[in-house]
């Protein structure tokens, strides 16, 4: 991310002052640069698809999803996967191409998957045996044959958190592999589907290669099975997402291009040396591609010590607009957005302002000496925090904007307190 600070003492991103952004838009303020949101997208494009040609990147809209973003992706050449009707309302909002987009889930609705059919989605990736019935009776009746994945959880532990691992049996997601195999049986056998490829996704937050190429040996040893056994020619793998990102100064700095190695080198291999022709790869990047673009912006409220032991820095936000801490254990770091280059000298503890003890936003952690009315900047807060903020004590969801060279234009408005009423009846 493009940041500085300038002659004020004030952090600058996407060359806008920080506290200034602040004074205009008001507090919690989530900022996104969209330099830095661009240049995530063709990296892992270039990364890729330098050593992959045929290689197709989708980012998961879970991770962050509002019409400017989606506009940006449509832009940048950038498939999408959608796991709602909502998420598609998005996307269509912007004329996002229904060719690119993917959709996903573990309990598609029936209006849902008529909404793929209708719209002829790129692909539906399957997730278990009654969707797969379900499918094939709703594209029958819709006169289409849609392209689908089956997902597969393919037995690879991810070493990451356990709320975030999804590639081990018992997993909500997909058919363990003891039942893959008939998966493929039944899904060839149906007449109103045409089964293209599998999927995988084993978790998020990787900071090793490793498991993504026990997945790639998985996969393409279970796709070679299926060849000679019912003729199945994998023509699509997609290896989900997962991807790492710095959230604090300690964690594991591995580049995209050491995940891409290893992927591409590993997927060629492995089909030269099972026989397999090469299919097309699919990534589904979501937090690694926007993450580092968002910034959380709070004004310091209550300073609270208590009994000498511990100090207490209270903000205007916390896990209503951002419950990874509270959900995942998750760490950030952060500054004083106002004072940025003053030195670390104080530890403190840094609050939200809910009815929770658990409303944590950073245990301790290191800053300059801070005072009600001051700027504290979270940064890498660009993924899961908007989409899964919450009205919580009835608080207001924060206004977003996004910034590039200068210029910060509002990509969301702040919840009004009419908004909060709106659809309650007497």
């Amino acid at each position: 991310m493009n940041s500085e600070v300038n002659k004020d003492g004030h952090l600058v991103i996407g060359g806008c002052d920080t506290v200034e952004l602040v004074k205009e838009f008001g507090s919690t303020l989530y900022l996104f640069d969209e330099n830095t949101l661009r240049s995530m997208c063709r990296e892992f494009k270039r990364e890729f698809g330098q050593r992959y040609e045929d290689t197709t990147v989708v980012f998961a809209g879970k991770a962050c999803l509002n019409r400017s973003i989606a506009s940006i992706l449509k832009e940048e050449d950038i498939g999408l996967d959608v796991v709602s009707a909502g998420e598609y309302a998005i996307a269509e909002s912007v004329n996002f191409p229904a060719d690119m987009i993917y959709l996903h889930g573990n309990n598609k609705s029936a209006e849902e998957l008529r909404t793929a059919l209708k719209n002829r989605f790129a692909r539906i990736v399957v997730d278990g045996f009654d969707e797969l019935k379900l499918l094939a009776k709703l594209a029958e009746k819709a006169g289409c044959i849609p392209d689908i994945l089956l997902r597969i959880t393919p037995e690879v532990d991810a070493h990451t958190h356990k709320h975030i691992t999804t590639g081990l049996s018992g997993s909500k997601f997909g058919f363990p592999l003891f039942d893959a195999d008939r998966a493929v049986s039944m899904a060839m056998s149906l007449e109103s589907l045409n089964l293209v490829g599998l999927h995988c996704h084993i978790g998020s937050l990787i900071n090793e290669t490793q498991p993504y190429v026990e997945t790639i040996d998985v996969m393409l040893g279970f796709a070679s099975q299926m060849e000679r056994k019912y003729g199945f020619e994998l023509e699509e793998l997609d290896i989900g997402g997962g991807f790492p990102v710095r959230y604090t100064v300690n964690s594991p700095n591995v580049k995209i291009a050491a995940f891409a190695e290893a992927i591409v080198s590993r997927l060629i291999s492995r089909c030269n040396a099972l026989d397999m022709p090469l299919p097309s790869l699919t990534i589904e990047p979501g937090r690694a591609i926007v993450a580092r673009a968002g910034v959380a912006l709070y004004r310091v409220g209550m300073i609270k010590d208590v009994s000498g032991l511990k100090r207490y820095i209270s903000v205007d936000g916390g896990m209503a607009d951002n419950i990874r801490p509270a959900l995942y254990e998750a760490e950030y770091e952060a500054l004083i957005a106002n004072n940025a280059a003053a030195e670390d000298t104080d530890t403190v503890t840094i609050a939200g302002k809910y009815c929770e003890s658990g409303d944590i936003l950073i245990k301790e952690i290191k800053l300059p000496p801070a005072a009600c009315g001051d700027i504290i900047a979270v940064p890498v807060c660009g993924a899961y925090c908007i989409p899964m903020a919450s009205n919580y004590n009835a608080s207001l969801k924060p206004a977003i904007v996004m910034v590039k060279e200068g210029a910060a234009r509002i990509i969301r408005k702040r919840d009004t307190l009419q908004d909060l009423v709106r659809n309650d009846l007497l």
